[in-house]
This record gives C-alpha cells, structure tokens and sequence, in this order.
C-alpha cells in the first residue's frame, strides 16, 4: 500500500503533525509512506524513520497551474490513500484530480465533494494541543490515546548532522567548557509574538557572565535584523547565525545546544522535538492549543487581560511580553541547566 500525507505550512504545524505520522505508521507498519510538502520541510524531517520519502510542493507557477503540477506529481507515484492535514479547498483538490482513491481530510472549506472520508472538525479543537487536531485525522481509531511512539513529537538527527554542527559552532568561537544555548528572537509572521530585543541582549548578557555559556542566536532572514539590534547591545559576544543557515542545519544545532529559548516561533518547536531543554516564551498565542511538546519543556507567559488575543501588532503596550522580565526568563534557564547537569 502507498500513501502520501500532504504536510502542513508552517514549521511549528509540521512538527506538530509527528505524533499522527507516527501512528500512522504503526497502523500501517509496512506501507510505503510519502510525506507532500513543502520544501523546506525537508531540513525537519530529513532522518525522519517514520517516513519513507519527501515530495517537495512546486509553487513555481500560477495557483492553477500549481495546482496541476501537483496533481500530475501525486499521480505518478500511483498512490492507494491519502491524508490531508491542511484545511485548504486547494489540498483536496490536488488528491482528488490525482486519482487517489482514499482521500481523508476535515470537512472544511466546502471541500467534501473531493474527499472519501470527510471527517468533521472535533467540537474540542479551540480547546486541546493542535496535535491531537492532526492525530484525531489518522485511524487507526482511538488516536487521542497517547502511547509510547506519539506522546511526544521526537525526531532524529544524525551523528553526522550533529558533528557537522559541533564543527559550525567552534568555527564561530563556541567554548565548550560551558554550556550552548540558544536564542530564538525572531517571529516571521507576528510582530507582536516578539519578546523585546533588549531583553534578549540582557539574558544573553546573565548566560554568558553567571553560567559561563555560549550563546547563539538563530533564525530565518526575516529575523536578521532583530538579531543585529541585539548584537550591537550585548556586553558579551555572542554568535549570531541567524539567516546564515539552512533548516537541517538549523535542527542540527538545536539537536546539539544544551537550552534553546525563544519566541512562539517554529524553532521552539523543533527543539523541543530533537529532546533539547525548550524553554518558550508566550505572549498573544494561545499557549493551550500550540505549545511545544516534548519532555522537557517549559512555557513562560504573563497573565494579562488582553491575552491570548491573537493579534500580529500590539495595539497598545505589549504587555503580555514586556512584563515578562529577563530576570525571570534567566532563573528558569538556570534552573533547566542545573537539572539537565545532575
């Protein structure tokens, strides 16, 4: 049997839709198993087991004529199923005018006329962790009972990725005998998702003079410029790879790093996934629904009035995240150290 998962857009929904690739794989342990996605998806799930191949979505052309490329794509490989994760018309689309013959989705967008098994939107989904949204998709039935393979979205890495970032990092002056932590200050499509710069600078700052740590600042090119402002503030040097490496690469030296603390920001998620201690600043999300998920893990927010309100620009103080102080971020990091130390 063939399937092919049609992924999700956004790299913290990719990370969260492991659990369900993982179930379905151990209810299909000796299915071919493909995963349609984005290209960028490929620096996740590059070592990923549970997968048997990546099929990169070409968005080259008019949304037609994507479309249509798609679609003759998926029908090459001659697919038995498949599993949409997306609500988009456009995903149902692309299976159906490829001929699949099982074609399971939510019943979303007026798009149960393209699908075989329209699977209607759980009355929980504003209420549980969007990875039980993904994992309620895939049979077999019962998925929101959690087991060993999908408690938690862990992923691989390989010890030559991890080698090759060990390598990265002492090449820009890492320092071993402490610890590596990572920062992640950026937030590509939420302005307000950002805990302040300075405050950044100012942890970096604690690490580096009461933990001895190496800190690193990571990050798409979006988020270049946050990183500049705060390495022009720092006391301390800190090394800044933000926008000068590539999603594996990125995992890579999440997979290596001792501590990552970020925004809400598809970084956290990734680390969380590679089993790095995750520490995840929250301020207009909603903390209950898109945390990361992992087993060590730690979300930090400030309970104002206004939050979660789901804006991308703040339009009064930004309170939610310039109460939240680098005093505090800093005891909960050292505190994740020491226990990872013992």
């Amino acid at each position: 049997m063939k399937i092919v998962v049609r992924g999700a857009n956004w790299i913290g929904d990719s990370v969260m839709t492991i659990p369900a690739l993982k179930r379905l794989r151990s209810g299909f342990p000796n299915a071919s198993i493909y995963l349609h996605t984005r290209s960028w998806a490929e620096g996740v799930f590059r070592d990923a087991n549970f997968l048997d191949g990546i099929i990169p979505i070409d968005q080259s052309g008019s949304k037609v004529g994507n479309v249509l490329t798609q679609a003759r794509e998926l029908k090459k490989h001659d697919f038995d199923a498949c599993y949409l994760f997306p609500n988009s018309f456009e995903s149902a689309l692309v299976a159906k005018l490829a001929g699949i013959k099982e074609r399971v989705g939510y019943s979303t967008e007026k798009r149960g006329i393209f699908l075989t098994r329209a699977v209607p939107v759980p009355f929980w989904k504003s209420e549980r962790h969007e990875s039980e949204y993904y994992l309620n998709l895939i049979e077999p039935p019962n998925p929101l009972e959690a087991s060993s393979e999908t408690a938690f979205p862990l992923l691989s890495v390989s010890e030559e990725r991890r080698a090759n970032a060990f390598n990265l990092l002492k090449a820009h002056g890492a320092d071993s005998r402490g610890p590596l932590v990572a920062l992640g200050p950026g937030s590509t499509n939420s302005l307000a998702k950002r805990w302040p710069g300075e405050n950044f600078a100012s942890l970096s700052d604690k690490l580096r003079d009461k933990l001895n740590a190496t800190v690193a600042l990571l990050g798409s090119k979006e988020d270049m410029a946050v990183s500049a402002e705060i390495s022009k503030i720092v006391s301390t040097p800190l090394i800044d790879l933000t926008g000068k490496t590539d999603l594996a690469a990125a995992t890579a030296i999440l997979s290596v790093a001792d501590l990552f603390i970020s925004n809400d920001m598809g970084l956290a998620h990734i680390a969380a996934a590679v089993d790095t201690s995750t520490i995840a600043i929250f301020g207009p999300t909603k903390e209950l629904t898109t945390h990361p998920i992992g087993p060590r893990v730690e979300t930090i927010r400030e309970p104002v009035e206004c939050s979660p309100c789901m804006l991308r620009i703040c339009p009064i103080d930004h309170r939610c995240m310039t109460r939240i102080t680098p005093d505090r971020v800093f005891e909960s990091a050292a505190k994740m150290l020491e226990t990872q130390a013992r």
